[in-house]
């Protein structure tokens, strides 16, 4: 098993950043991709970004791209996501996951643990 825990969450205002961090712990060995998806009020779980295990590939929407950054050091086994000029559709509980497969990286239903979530509220 992997335990999640998140943290960095926070209210900021639009235009604001907030850096994002996930710490994993237990079978580490096990996980190959790790995420972070978000989900607001009313809405689906919305895939944001994910990283392989080397950290070489990166993968993004187009909602985030070129304001999000995932990073992951797999000395700490931890993943962060720095999110620049946020806007106040990015206001979502953000879920770090974690995959053992390489495959199927903006599948939600494709990851095998979950942390608990963080809030992340922009103001106008």
């Amino acid at each position: 098993q992997v335990q999640l825990v998140e943290s960095g969450g926070g209210l900021v205002q639009a235009g604001g950043s907030l850096r994002l961090s996930c710490a994993a712990s237990g079978r580490t060995d096990s996980i190959n991709v790790m995420g972070w998806f978000r989900q607001a009020p009313g809405k689906e779980r919305e895939f944001v970004a994910a990283i392989s295990r080397s950290g070489i590939s990166t993968y993004y929407p187009d909602s985030v791209k070129d304001r999000f950054t995932i990073s992951r050091d797999n000395a700490k086994n931890s993943v962060y996501l720095q999110m620049n000029s946020l806007k106040v559709e990015d206001t979502a509980v953000y879920y770090c996951a974690a995959k053992k497969a390489a495959y199927g990286i903006t599948w939600s239903g494709g990851y095998d643990y979950w942390g608990q979530g963080t809030q992340v509220t922009v103001s106008s």
